[in-house]
């Protein structure tokens, strides 16, 4: 999984672990998973030098982690800073108040933003991270 890294991006191990365990789940841990959230949200996240790195999680399709943007488009891409990002996948912020405090910024299904917690959380329980 060392092509989701971006050099300078806390958020690129994140994601690396993220799709490692995606591809641990079983089939129909994959089905349950990409049936709860039914999205694809495509991450733009910014490091501390102001550089963006995009990775896309297909919770629709494939149940797939990747860099880059979505194919065709995303359900709704996800806009913060890479330090947001990785207190969102700590637990230590919450996707609600990373957004009413404007440290997050989504465009499309906004409602579906509201998912992406409970997908770190799954990853998270899964793999321990």
């Amino acid at each position: 999984m060392s092509d989701l890294k971006i050099e300078g991006f806390k958020s690129s191990d994140i994601l690396s672990a993220l799709g490692a365990v995606f591809e641990q789940f079983s089939e129909a841990e994959k089905k349950m998973q990409m049936k709860r959230a039914n999205g694809i949200f495509e991450l733009r996240i910014k490091n501390a030098k102001g550089t963006e790195g995009v990775w896309t999680i297909d919770m629709k399709k494939t149940g797939t982690v990747y860099k880059g943007s979505a194919k065709p488009k995303p359900d709704v891409a996800i806009i913060l800073a890479d330090e947001t990002f990785v207190q969102l996948s700590e637990g230590k912020l919450d996707g609600q108040k990373a957004f009413m405090t404007g440290k997050l910024k989504t465009k499309g299904n906004m409602m579906l933003a509201t998912k992406l917690d409970g997908v770190l959380k799954a990853a998270k329980t899964k793999a321990k991270l």
